[in-house]
């Protein structure tokens, strides 16, 4: 079950940018609530109770029975603005929910398990592509947060949707594609490492052929027929001296 916080309104007559600043000046901010098929009410609450709220965290995932000049309705926050300058709300929207209906929220996503990653291990770093997650929920049953379990994720590899398990009868609103949550990717140590690897091997290939096209024979390296004996390498068993040519062997004469 849902926790769900009480907040005091008052309801105001006035709409309009005019009523809104006069509520402002009093001190409290302006607000609408809206749905389950009823007209829209207008509303003050007072900015002191609503920033409050706001900074304690998943203000737009919690259940509100907002008191209304004694008149109690059930709601959940929908969006909130605030003042550029001075980061205070200046406008709140409440959306009415029945017992039983299924709303959209988006719930944030904690990770854990990261000790166990071993792409984090080798110095790879957490790329978190969801902070949060759209889902639809029974309004009574919000979850307050989505755990992402790490365990086993390797440089390189993706977190899915479809390997994290969501609390029953909640949803995610994206059903057409198993969407990437987090991913873990290399630092930039580990891929100079990758390239100075990658480098030398090239290196060493190319020089390799580049001895084999020459015709010398690299120690270590299969002798190739008619290869030019390496400067400063000991003759062959048998073979003649530089700028020699080796005796031909007489054959011995034919026996009449």
């Amino acid at each position: 079950m849902t926790a769900t916080q009480e907040l005091k309104a008052t309801a105001r007559a006035g709409a309009g940018k005019g009523a809104a600043r006069a509520v402002r000046r009093s001190g409290a901010v302006p607000g609408i609530i809206y749905g389950e098929s009823k007209p829209p009410q207008n509303v003050a609450i007072n900015a002191d109770d609503l920033i409050r709220r706001i900074h304690a965290g998943r203000f737009l995932t919690t259940l509100v029975e907002l008191d209304v000049d004694g008149s109690k309705q059930r709601v959940i926050p929908r969006e909130f603005q605030l003042d550029p300058l001075n980061d205070r709300p200046i406008h709140v929207d409440f959306q009415r929910v029945s017992a039983g209906s299924i709303v959209r929220v988006a719930v944030p996503v904690r990770f854990v398990n990261e000790d166990q990653a071993p792409g984090i291990k080798r110095g790879g770093t957490l790329n978190v592509v969801r902070h949060t997650i759209d889902l639809y929920a029974p309004a009574d049953e919000i979850p307050a947060e989505i755990v992402a379990d790490l365990t086993g994720l390797e440089i390189g590899k993706s977190l899915h949707i479809s390997a994290i398990s969501l609390p029953q009868n909640v949803r995610p609103v994206i059903r057409e594609r198993d969407f990437t949550v987090a991913t873990i990717v290399s630092s930039s140590g580990y891929l100079e490492e990758l390239l100075l690897a990658k480098q030398k091997a090239e290196a060493d290939a190319a020089a390799a052929a580049a001895a084999a096209a020459a015709g010398v024979v690299v120690p270590g390296a299969e002798v190739v027929e008619g290869a030019a004996p390496v400067e400063g390498a000991a003759p062959a068993e048998g073979a003649a001296p530089a700028g020699e040519a080796k005796p031909a062997e007489a054959k011995p004469a034919a026996k009449k």
